[in-house]
């Protein structure tokens, strides 16, 4: 065996581990999100932080930022609700925390600024029903978190839409009961 196969060996058996791990990961069943909490959206083009952001500045994009937080709320909602209960939300209007300040030059570009000035804020229809489908209750909420920075709940600073989760685990606490996770 030569010099450079001796060098190599090891990091073939490393990448290959970490492939069959990666593989096994993958198969694995993932629990599925609720089916009695369900999201919607309106249109991009109605939306504040779609229409706002106009030369798509972040890197998370109308698509990812929707999906992540329709499915924290699925499950977040899913904790508190008693059993047989259903629940619709449609976000109406959105406007993440933050914002971008172009005038910082091209190299922040694509970093949101966080400031009092642009707390998270939502406006949702909702409608709750029982197992035979009668409403329990319905309405529309807006939802603003102007202290967001000021507050001591502890939040994940790895995630960027941490602030906008923790405005809809608010409104879910407020309206439906506190959550038990």
């Amino acid at each position: 065996m030569n010099a450079i196969s001796k060098l190599l060996r090891p990091a073939v058996v490393m990448l290959s581990s970490g492939l069959m791990l990666a593989a096994c990961a993958a198969t694995e069943p993932r629990k599925p999100l609720p089916d009695r909490v369900q999201v919607s959206w309106a249109p991009n083009d109605q939306l504040s932080e779609v229409k706002n952001n106009s030369f798509q500045r972040g890197w998370l994009k109308p698509a990812d930022w929707q999906k992540t937080l329709s499915d924290h709320l699925r499950k977040r909602a899913a904790l508190v609700l008693p059993p047989g209960q259903k629940l619709d939300v449609t976000f109406e209007d959105i406007k993440l925390a933050g914002d971008f300040e172009p005038w910082h030059g091209p190299e922040a570009h694509d970093v949101r600024f966080m400031k009092d000035i642009y707390p998270p804020r939502a406006t949702l229809r909702f409608k709750l029903t029982d197992a035979s489908g009668a409403t329990i209750r319905e309405g529309e909420r807006k939802l603003t978190d102007l202290a967001y920075l000021q507050r001591t709940t502890i939040i994940d600073s790895n995630d960027p839409l941490s602030y906008d989760k923790r405005l809809l685990d608010d409104w879910i606490s407020r309206e439906f009961g506190r959550t038990k996770s």
